[in-house]
């Protein structure tokens, strides 16, 4: 074996190792980011999401914001959760407003017309993103920063960085390794 088939061996050795070292451990985020990210993309189709319901949509004028935060934190006091809201989506043309709230997975669909409660949903698919992201610990740990998020994003990303890389060298390598033997025969 002539030095440059040696090279090239040695390299594919060294990247075969690189590959194998930085998948093992990183399989477990790999899996699950392949998952939630599988889950988030057929959200609609598995109805992970709560479906909009329809606003009584009379010809009676918009109730206000301020009166829909009141509806929801009322409600929601009602069933003994925390009542932070962490949004509101506000949609007049539909006549809908989505309440969601920070402590909880809950969405409460209030009508803009009448203030009526019409739905009281879990958000799965905000679960699911969360731990796709790895905000989850965060929110688990009721972490104001992004910390554990920031370190899991990283973390998977540089490894599939990695992988995607060394991966590509590991089936290139044979390949050159072939055409050069067969260049000096």
């Amino acid at each position: 074996m002539n030095q440059k088939t040696r090279t090239l061996a040695k390299q594919a050795r060294v990247f075969r190792k690189i590959h194998k070292y930085v998948a093992v451990p990183l399989m477990l985020f790999m899996l699950i980011l392949g998952i939630t990210g599988l889950l988030l993309a057929w959200k609609s189709e598995l109805r992970l999401t709560p479906t909009s319901q329809q606003a009584s949509i009379e010809k009676k004028s918009l109730i206000t914001i301020e009166q829909i935060a009141k509806n929801a934190i009322k409600h929601i006091d009602s069933l003994k959760l925390n009542n932070t809201i962490n949004r509101i989506d506000y949609r007049p043309s539909k006549g809908i407003a989505k309440v969601r709230f920070e402590n909880h997975f809950t969405e409460l669909q209030i009508d803009c017309y009448t203030g009526k409660i019409i739905s009281t949903k879990q958000r799965t698919s905000d679960i699911i993103e969360m731990i796709h992201d790895g905000s989850i610990i965060d929110y688990l740990f009721k972490s104001k920063s992004e910390n554990a998020k920031l370190l899991y994003s990283t973390l998977a990303s540089l490894g599939l960085i990695l992988l995607a890389f060394s991966g590509f060298i590991v089936w290139l390598r044979p390949k050159q390794i072939k055409r050069h033997k067969r260049k000096i025969h």
